[in-house]
């Protein structure tokens, strides 16, 4: 039982715990199967509509096959009801009799019916989303920030931040270990207060940008992680959720995931639309990586503070295309505004994930790794995400059509962390320069002092 109900301005019936299933194009597929056998190729994922001709062409058999077989009950039908207002003399029990035969034949076809869409379900399902024509095999170098890109490769020990906060006593990863394992740590002192700077200072760019606040649940259900592209186990069957023992209940790894469910099974006007909010939140990943300098310290761990950007528009590519070059100049001028060294790329094929069409990352120069590293992303979706969480609005002739959803980095913490202390920190007196933007965040501070303790 559903009922209709107001949140905000947003519409919509009541979700009890079990997601419909996806509303997906079935007769679409089957026009564009060579299509998306040529994006799984490029995305370098399975191609799950080997046998989808096929059984389509099976499901369209069966279709004719229950048409005509109503078509012939509905002659039956309305002979009886000549029959019995005078109109028509008929065999009564003959017609009868044939009605009966064919009661099961119908019921045998709509089972045939029934099973071949449930296969055609389960492997459009398996379908990633289409691809930008801005994407490429290769990333692409959109531009550069604060840096002329002309950066040295190898890593520099006297910059590296996991040596620079142990000695400062800023931070704990052995003692994290022994509590909770590899990947977890400790931010202490003038750390601890660098993250709430951080997001703090954040939220309130995306709030002067119009997003509105939202501190999302940071455990969903495991169906709602993977109607948002988020599976339990990458291709290779490794753990990349965290799921909670017998509850069927996982720890977000992303704030987009709680954002995105915000609009199950409702309903937008055109004039609500773009609706934007903001979500700051703990997010959790299974997959730390293995130990390595590619793995070192901050920059891939199990648990982070994030704060995420969501969008819904209408379900138009020029709409979100439009709100994607939004969400992204947000990003630059976040970054921008920290004084870190970055470069903007658009993302390869392999490198989109399911549900993303297009995808922007914003890399920060870590000299202590001596490489880039993502610090930011920003994602189109299209209706990947809605056509399974069944967020839709009514355009501008009252027809019903799925959203578009996007999803952006405002602050991937640990990250940005990792990014200031090795770009900001001075050797010769051992400190880290804070922003100025963030400086009225951090008790009007402008150094960290990394003294050892």
């Amino acid at each position: 039982m559903s009922r209709v109900y107001r949140s905000g301005c947003v519409i919509g019936r009541r979700y009890l715990g079990s997601l419909r299933r996806p509303d997906l194009d079935l007769d679409a597929y089957s026009r564009t199967v060579d299509q998306f056998r040529d994006i799984c190729a490029r995305r370098k994922v399975p191609f799950p509509l080997e046998t989808y001709t096929a059984l389509y062409e099976q499901l369209r058999t069966a279709r004719a096959r229950a048409g005509q077989l109503k078509r012939e009950a509905g002659v039956l039908q309305r002979q009886m009801k000549a029959s019995k207002a005078g109109k028509e003399v008929v065999d009564e029990q003959y017609v009868l009799a044939q009605l009966a035969a064919l009661k099961p034949v119908l019921k045998s076809v709509d089972e045939t019916q029934q099973g071949i869409l449930s296969q055609l379900r389960a492997m459009a399902e398996q379908l990633p989303n289409l691809i930008s024509d801005d994407s490429r095999e290769q990333q692409q170098l959109v531009e550069y920030i604060n840096t002329d890109g002309q950066v040295d490769l190898t890593p520099q020990e006297t910059f590296d931040h996991k040596s620079i906060l142990e000695k400062a006593g800023l931070v704990e990863f052995a003692r994290a270990a022994n509590v909770s394992g590899r990947g977890w740590y400790y931010l202490l002192g003038d750390m601890a207060l660098l993250e709430q700077a951080l997001v703090q200072y954040s939220l309130k760019l995306a709030r002067k940008a119009g997003f509105q606040m939202a501190i999302p649940p940071s455990i969903v259900r495991t169906e709602i992680t993977s109607a948002c592209g988020f599976k339990p186990r990458d291709t290779n069957n490794e753990r990349q959720v965290y799921e909670l023992t017998h509850d069927n209940l996982c720890l977000t790894g992303t704030a987009e995931i709680p954002l995105a469910a915000l609009s199950i099974e409702s309903e937008y006007k055109l004039a609500e639309l773009p609706r934007r909010l903001v979500g700051v939140s703990r997010s959790y990943r299974a997959e730390a990586g293995a130990a390595g300098r590619n793995t070192r310290g901050l920059y891939r761990v199990h648990e982070f503070t994030k704060v995420e950007l969501f969008c819904w528009t209408a379900g138009d590519v020029d709409a979100s295309n439009a709100e994607f070059d939004r969400l992204v100049e947000f990003q630059k001028q976040f970054v921008s505004s920290l004084g870190l060294p970055v470069r903007v790329l658009i993302m390869p094929w392999d490198d989109l994930g399911a549900p993303a069409f297009k995808k922007i990352d914003i890399e920060a120069y870590m000299p202590g790794r001596g490489s880039w590293g993502e610090v930011s992303s920003t994602s189109n979706c299209l209706d990947y995400q809605s056509r399974r969480l069944h967020a839709r609005y009514r355009d501008e002739k009252n027809k019903l059509k799925f959203v578009h959803t996007l999803n952006g980095t405002a602050c991937a913490v640990p990250r940005v962390l990792l990014a200031l202390v090795e770009n900001n920190y001075d050797p010769k007196t051992q400190t880290i320069a804070i922003p100025d933007v963030l400086q009225p965040y951090m008790d009007d501070k402008s150094i960290i002092d990394c003294h050892c303790k």
